[in-house]
């Protein structure tokens, strides 16, 4: 089983991969979305696999559904992803789900407001899975365990390219 920690870093995939960039972000000519990106895996069991085709080993079975992924590069049906962990494998597009969740990534307090001084909601630890709402430069609005507040960003795997 694949267990979800804490990594970030981005990598950008070759030119062919895409059809067009605009400003920063580029957009992939399969999918027509931008990448880098985050999904989700849309399922409790779903293999990553060492190239893009079910020919290639499973190189990971990951067991947590809506575990966010960072799509980085893509290859017609199979997109090559980043987990929280840092490593890098490839996933058929029908295993992932475009909903918005991020993994907690340290140990922080749930905030009523924006505001640093905004009342505490609840006490976060690392490797929850939360909804995210909207996020600005530096909080994200989550869900978790049917608490609502403010979270940091930067304490969010999954939420860095997100709208916002």
């Amino acid at each position: 089983m694949k267990r979800a920690v804490l990594a970030l870093a981005v990598l950008m995939a070759g030119p062919a991969a895409f059809a067009e960039t605009q400003g920063e972000v580029m957009i992939s000519r399969f999918s027509g979305k931008p990448v880098p990106r985050f999904e989700t895996l849309k399922h409790e069991r779903v293999n990553g696999r060492k190239g893009p085709s079910e020919d290639y080993k499973v190189q990971w079975e990951y067991a947590r559904k809506g575990l966010p992924m960072l799509i980085v590069k893509e290859s017609g049906d199979w997109r090559y992803a980043r987990d929280p962990d840092g490593d890098e494998i490839w996933i058929k597009k029908t295993q992932l789900a475009a909903q918005q969740n991020a993994l907690t990534t340290g140990d922080f307090v749930l905030k009523a407001g924006r505001a640093a001084d905004s009342a505490d909601v609840a006490a976060v630890g690392a490797g929850v899975l939360v909804q995210l709402g909207t996020c600005d430069a530096a909080m994200c609005q989550i869900t978790a365990d049917g608490y609502r507040g403010w979270a940091p960003r930067g304490q969010l795997w999954g939420a860095t390219a997100t709208k916002g």
